[in-house]
């Protein structure tokens, strides 16, 4: 089989520095966005989107595809990589997929299972009944249609517990029935998989709060604000659940003071992070480098120019 690389890691781990030496080395590879923040348009700032001149050095595919307005699954994140992978491939090349969606990951490398594909009125009704019983009456509500799920989900997790009870009404049966069924075909490639994991925590955790504050810094504020002006978005959209996003929104309708502001999105980050963590934990077959080293760009590239030539 061709050859692929994961360049994976948690948020501030140094994924996209790391990724642009690996083209400017002249290894023969092209950069596909595993970032299920980097496809929206016009997010910049909170979502440490690589600059312009970034992306004139070493381009990277899935990036700037979609409005704020719209949403972007892992089945189509499967399907838009694959075509990417197979052309890259067809022209030569090595496909390097970076980023720190985790869910991306496992959907493209393990296949996806057939699950109903997402109904807007259903949604509509489903936030109308959560306003009136709470996320948590929700949960409670998928409880009784698929325990299974319901056991592994936290009863504000809003989002997947929206989609858990969308799967049920729309298919007439539980999730986890659908889950345990085989998924797609394992992705076609030879992987190689490095993950950039942080020696101690707690640098990691300067650098998020480094992280967020130059965000501010950076017009973080500006851009929610534009965005909200030139898109119609609500609280509800994957956008807008984006970290960062959600915290600036709530600072600008006043729900929290600019102290709520910096320390929520940090919080917010860590866990996200921590999230990140917890799946490169349960992966199989990952070679990991501590993020703290000095000289990590050259070497991943010493990573990868070994994978290449097994």
């Amino acid at each position: 089989m061709n050859p692929a690389i994961f360049l994976m890691g948690p948020t501030a781990s140094g994924k996209t520095a790391s990724a642009i030496h690996l083209v400017e080395s002249g290894l023969p590879v092209e950069l596909i966005s595993v970032d299920s923040a980097l496809v929206f348009r016009d997010m910049d700032v909170g979502t440490a989107k690589p600059t312009g001149e970034e992306l004139a050095r070493a381009p990277h595919h899935l990036i700037d595809i979609i409005s704020p307005e719209q949403s972007y699954s892992a089945a189509q994140f499967r399907s838009d990589a694959l075509a990417l992978m197979a052309d890259i491939t067809a022209r030569g090349k090595v496909p390097v997929l970076v980023g720190g969606t985790m869910l991306y990951y496992n959907t493209l490398q393990h296949g996806i299972h057939d699950l109903p594909q997402a109904d807007a009125a259903l949604r509509a009704q489903l936030h109308e009944e959560a306003a009136r019983i709470g996320w948590p009456g929700m949960h409670a509500r998928l409880a009784m249609l698929d325990p299974e799920t319901a056991a592994r989900l936290a009863p504000n997790d809003q989002q997947r517990v929206e989609r858990a009870l969308e799967i049920c009404l729309l298919a007439g049966r539980p999730m986890s029935a659908l889950l345990a069924e085989p998924a797609s075909p394992p992705l076609p490639y030879q992987l190689s998989k490095i993950a950039l994991v942080p020696s101690d925590r707690a640098v990691l955790h300067e650098r998020i709060a480094l992280r967020f504050d130059t965000m501010l810094q950076h017009g973080l504020l500006d851009e929610v604000a534009g965005l909200r002006q030139q898109y119609t978005l609500s609280l509800d959209l994957p956008s807008m659940r984006c970290v960062g996003y959600r915290q600036a929104w709530e600072y600008q309708d006043g729900l929290i003071d600019a102290a709520g502001l910096r320390d929520k999105g940090i919080a917010a980050t860590r866990q996200l992070a921590k999230r990140q963590l917890t799946w490169l934990r349960g992966m199989d077959d990952v070679e990991s480098i501590d993020c703290l080293q000095a000289g990590l760009a050259r070497t991943v590239q010493a990573y990868v120019q070994a994978a290449l030539a097994n």
